[in-house]
């Protein structure tokens, strides 16, 4: 099976030319990172952890240290892991002062009985694993402070718009042995009440993997992603014999069409075919395998480029 792995950094609108090349670079860092672990024989489990991880140490996305701020202007953030294998899962929300959630989500499928901590009991968990603190205002961005400012001017506390709020990044890969993978994290929506929690940290809502269906990760508007279920949603009608283009597209236009929710998703099949799908204004993305290298933010715009020689590997 050659291996492929498949990230996103979050719907967007507005991104201006200098942030586009950031933004870019980071969605090319996050797969090639994620693809050299495949590339050497590693699990589609540690290629997405590592192609998440590197989003989350990346400020220009909304995860990690580039978190945004709830209403009280800390970070709180959520993530979530699944392996397609034998369906394990774990979870985190509302996590303070850790700077990769998703890693702690990893520990909490591998080191626990349970598939989701949160909060208090997530910190907890965070320090019996070792897992280090950092003090919170490592997290916060002046850039998002001035998000939280300008969101609570326009619209008030708790109020949350559809179009905007769409930030989450997200990796799904398939290894040489055919098993599949997902991980998602984001740190939630601007202004968010002290204690929501959206999509991400659901399974079968921010994503799921399965090595009998695909692997998928989405991003939007949380609510709407929550009540239709999407990640699922989209795999059912896989199951059903769609495409992949066609899952996509039914359940991102139902939930607009149902909820006039925004959003979008990268699935890969179990055979190793991919696509990347939104209905949000963007979504940065990006995508390895067999030595080529995607990438792309806007509609009917895809960069494609060679991969290093040292990870051309096919297996």
């Amino acid at each position: 099976m050659n291996p492929v792995v498949v990230v996103h950094g979050g719907g967007a609108s507005n991104i201006t030319k200098d942030r586009k090349e950031c933004v870019r670079q980071g969605m090319v860092k996050a797969a090639t990172a994620g693809y050299k672990i495949l590339a050497q024989g590693g699990s589609a489990v540690d290629a997405v952890e590592e192609a998440v991880t590197t989003l989350e140490n990346d400020p220009e996305f909304n995860a990690g240290c580039g978190s945004v701020l709830n209403t009280n202007g800390d970070v709180e953030m959520d993530a979530s892991i699944m392996d397609g294998k034998d369906l394990s899962v774990g979870a985190v929300s509302a996590v303070r002062c850790i700077a990769n959630p998703i890693k702690l989500a990893r520990l909490v499928m591998e080191k626990t009985p349970h598939c989701f901590l949160t909060d208090q009991g997530a910190a907890q968990f965070a320090a019996a694993m070792g897992v280090p603190q950092i003090p919170g205002e490592q997290l916060i961005t002046e850039k998002n402070k001035k998000r939280l400012e300008k969101e609570k001017l326009e619209k008030g506390a708790h109020k949350s718009d559809c179009k905007k709020n769409l930030g989450t990044v997200g990796a799904v890969a398939l290894d040489c042995k055919g098993n599949l993978a997902y991980a998602t994290s984001t740190g939630g929506t601007v202004n968010k009440m002290v204690g929501r929690v959206g999509d991400t940290p659901c399974i079968g809502s921010g994503g799921y993997a399965d090595n009998d269906i695909g692997a998928i990760s989405t991003t939007g508007h949380g609510e709407s992603i929550l009540k239709v279920n999407l990640a699922r949603l989209t795999l059912f009608h896989l199951e059903q014999g769609k495409t992949l283009e066609e899952a996509a597209d039914l359940s991102l236009g139902y939930m607009k069409s149902r909820l006039k929710g925004l959003g979008g998703l990268i699935l890969i099949s179990k055979t190793g075919d991919w696509v990347v799908k939104w209905t949000s204004a963007s979504m940065p993305w990006a995508a390895a395998k067999d030595g080529k290298l995607h990438s792309g933010i806007d509609l009917e715009e895809t960069t494609i480029t060679d991969l290093p020689c040292s990870l051309k590997t096919v297996f």
